[in-house]
């Protein structure tokens, strides 16, 4: 319950502020432009705040369904204007300047992503070295000679020290069917140049996050050694007479070769003796135990009172730091912002062309779940996540389809063309298409949802 409901307050957080960024875009040019601004609305449906604010009373509403937002202007089309006020009315305006209204909200949608972007490089990402772990026999991987224990280095010479920077660049190749080299670095310190073939991935594995499976190779496993580093006062572990730094060898006779092995055989055995082979020092001791009862998630399991040793350097073998100066993250901010829109653009026409599934949509269920996760998470965290948000929210909003800002923009381009504006008998036409074809998008995103939800 508390994560839905965490879920739910990520999710009215990030769109409305997202939502807020984009019309502010269209109200800020908009006062440029001198055009009178009636309402600004975050949401639609029934007003929850209303405040008047600024010298032409314009109102602004917070509403109910925060699944977008809008601007009134003054405008002749949609009511009478006195005629003092005729040159602040929106379609009185020059060309330019009506198009510079209307692009300005999915700019500032890439604005943001940028700034979000900026402040994520400037901070800094922790992240897991890109070590590989198991390679699958016979697979695309494997077959490429990628090998288990080899650190990659970088994609197409573009250097990537997290599995975040891999899968980034492992996502943007796979979308276009490149023909990808890696360099690699294995535990001998030699180099190797590797070359995949991403056109044998499908989009839809990817979507669906299998693509490391699909190219056969996992990340590798931060594995404990099993080394007890703390015994509780009055638990199995204390009254058994184990001692910290005491390594485990083996339980009943079976190896143990890390802690989670360990954990496991304790977790699986409540009430029952285990004979437990362990060094101490330069000698091997037997200790007999019997773990605890206890219940956790409505499961029973087994529970001794001890805590796994960890090394000071052991995150250090295993993480990094993605770090930039101000300029660097700001050059960098502006590249992702960039991949991650040709990105989607290539994702949805390959959609159209149907090389890639419909059901790689996602609606406000998926939004909402991500934005909860992410925020769980932490604040960097949630904030790719909303930049993620912002640069779709940028693409789709200037795509050519009437009642979206692209659509408007496209009947100013024929203007431009043709001289004069698209006549309004075409424009509610396109109108009505456009509402067509967002409420069936709308339709198979919330099915996609309801899917996933139901497994």
């Amino acid at each position: 319950m508390i994560d839905i409901l965490q879920s739910i307050l990520a999710f009215i957080v990030a769109l409305g502020v997202l939502i807020t960024f984009h019309e502010f875009g269209h109200y800020w040019v908009a006062r440029r432009c001198d055009v009178k601004i009636l309402k600004f609305s975050v949401g639609f449906g029934r007003a929850i705040y209303k405040k008047q604010f600024g010298k032409d009373n314009t109102e602004f509403i917070i509403a109910a369904l925060p699944l977008g937002g809008y601007v009134k202007m003054l405008d002749e089309r949609e009511g009478d204007v006195k005629e003092e006020e005729l040159p602040r009315a929106f379609n009185y305006k020059p060309l330019w300047q009506r198009f510079a209204i209307v692009s300005a909200g999915p700019i500032f949608n890439f604005v943001f992503a940028i700034f979000a972007y900026w402040i994520i490089f400037v901070v800094g990402v922790n992240g897991l070295k890109p070590f590989i772990g198991n390679v699958e026999p016979s697979s695309i991987s494997s077959q490429s000679g990628l090998a288990t224990g080899q650190e990659i280095l970088s994609i197409n010479e573009v250097k990537t020290p997290t599995w975040s920077a891999v899968l980034d660049k492992l996502v943007n190749h796979t979308v276009n069917g490149d023909v990808i080299n890696i360099d690699v670095i294995d535990s001998d310190d030699i180099q190797k140049k590797i070359e995949i073939d991403l056109s044998r991935i499908s989009i839809d594995e990817m979507a669906e996050g299998k693509l490391l499976d699909a190219l056969g190779l996992s990340v590798v496993e931060l594995k404990l050694a099993a080394i007890i580093g703390e015994v509780l006062p009055d638990g199995v572990a204390e009254k058994s007479g184990l001692l910290q730094y005491d390594e485990i060898l083996s339980v009943n006779k079976e190896v143990m070769t890390s802690w989670g092995e360990w954990v496991e055989i304790i977790r699986k055995n409540p009430d029952k003796v285990l004979e437990v082979e362990v060094l101490r020092g330069d000698a091997i001791i037997m200790i007999e135990m019997i773990p605890e009862r206890i219940r956790s998630d409505n499961e029973i399991i087994g529970r001794i009172g001890a805590a796994a040793f960890r090394p000071d350097d052991l995150f250090d073998s295993y993480f990094t730091k993605e770090i930039y100066s101000l300029p660097y993250a700001f050059v960098k901010a502006l590249k992702k912002t960039w991949e991650m829109s040709v990105l989607t653009l290539r994702v949805l026409g390959k959609m159209i062309i149907g090389e890639a599934s419909v059901k790689n949509l996602s609606g406000p269920i998926s939004i909402a779940k991500y934005a909860g996760q992410s925020a769980d998470i932490g604040l960097v965290a949630f904030f790719s996540f909303m930049a993620i948000v912002s640069v779709s929210l940028g693409v789709l909003n200037l795509l050519p389809v009437p009642l979206l800002d692209g659509g408007h923009l496209m009947f100013y381009l024929v203007e431009l063309v043709i001289g004069k504006p698209v006549s309004e008998t075409a424009q509610i036409l396109g109108q009505q298409v456009g509402l067509v074809l967002l409420l069936g998008l709308m339709s198979i995103a919330i099915f996609n949802d309801i899917a996933r939800l139901i497994g």
